[in-house]
């Protein structure tokens, strides 16, 4: 039987009486989660939360998003969206628009010693960003919002009735 235990590679918390660490915790502590606020320098430079610097230490990829703000994204998920969107069909006018939101508005970006990103002035121009922003967790990837664009979408996510009908549709039972 001890045979197999160690076969299995799980560490053992024997003070506890089971495995250190659930997998579940071990995908959770892989996502961007919470709400920070942070300021831009002069140079367009914005410091990531301590938290979500480790998941950034291959870099990432900055692109404008959906809803007037901006998305940074870990190198395996950009790479996973840019695979499949380079499936899509040239001749889909919609996949065409999406290519040139995702390509066109991305920039490689490297966390400084500083725990900083710089952030493109074209980028920060899309997403209207000068002094504060506002940094989304969204689990696989993180947003970036001015604070003025912020808050109508928070005050929207208060709303609990129109979010029972909005999500209704997305089976999240649990």
């Amino acid at each position: 039987m001890w045979e197999k235990v160690a076969r299995s590679g799980t560490k053992w918390n024997s003070s506890a009486g089971y495995p250190r660490r659930s997998a579940v915790k071990g995908v959770i502590e892989q996502m961007f989660l919470g709400q920070y606020t942070h300021s831009i320098d002069t140079k367009g430079r914005l410091t990531v939360p301590s938290r979500f610097r480790e998941l950034l230490e291959d870099g990432a990829y900055i692109s404008q998003g959906f809803d007037q703000n901006l998305m940074v994204l870990t190198t395996t998920v950009f790479e996973r969206i840019s695979s499949r969107v380079n499936e899509m069909s040239l001749t889909d006018p919609n996949a065409r628009q999406l290519k040139r939101l995702i390509f066109a508005t991305a920039d490689r970006v490297e966390v400084d010693g500083s725990g900083r990103i710089r952030i493109p002035q074209f980028l920060r121009d899309v997403a209207g960003l000068d002094g504060d922003a506002v940094i989304i967790g969204a689990g696989g990837y993180f947003e970036i919002w001015s604070p003025q664009a912020w808050q109508p979408k928070a005050t929207e996510l208060q709303d609990t009735e129109t979010n029972a009908q909005r999500f209704a549709t997305l089976e999240l039972s649990s």
